[in-house]
């Protein structure tokens, strides 16, 4: 599966964006879908993922109350929403997909076989 995301930029602390990653296989519902994000020199890090089919989501602890994950299995598309976004998210953003049992949440990398090419999230203070 392709992934595509988009609709990374630069804000202001406080702000908001929406990230989106599309996938390009009508098969998007047997994927768990997540959220990594990289800043230069330093480990791929987790930030939210969500089951293929339960709905059940899972967040890194300063995602929490801030960011959101939910997916429209009908557009083959995940989206982050994130808010009251501050300086250290400021990282590149990538979507993965990982062929899941039901209702598991993966929240490392090893589980996840397809990625998409990454967006740029910069937060200005």
């Amino acid at each position: 599966v392709q992934l595509q995301a988009s609709g990374g930029g630069l804000v202001q602390a406080g702000g908001s964006l929406r990230l989106s990653c599309a996938a390009s296989r009508h098969t998007f519902g047997v994927y768990a879908m997540g959220w990594f994000r990289q800043t230069q020199g330093k480990e791929r890090e987790f930030v939210a993922a969500i089951s293929r089919n339960d709905g059940s989501t899972s967040y890194v602890d300063s995602a929490k109350g801030r960011f959101t994950i939910p997916r429209d299995n009908a557009r083959n598309t995940v989206y982050l929403q994130m808010a009251s976004l501050k300086p250290e998210d400021t990282a590149v953003y990538l979507c993965a997909a990982a062929a899941t049992p039901l209702a598991l949440v993966p929240t490392t990398t090893q589980w996840y076989s397809y990625w998409g090419q990454g967006t740029q999230v910069t937060v200005s203070s």
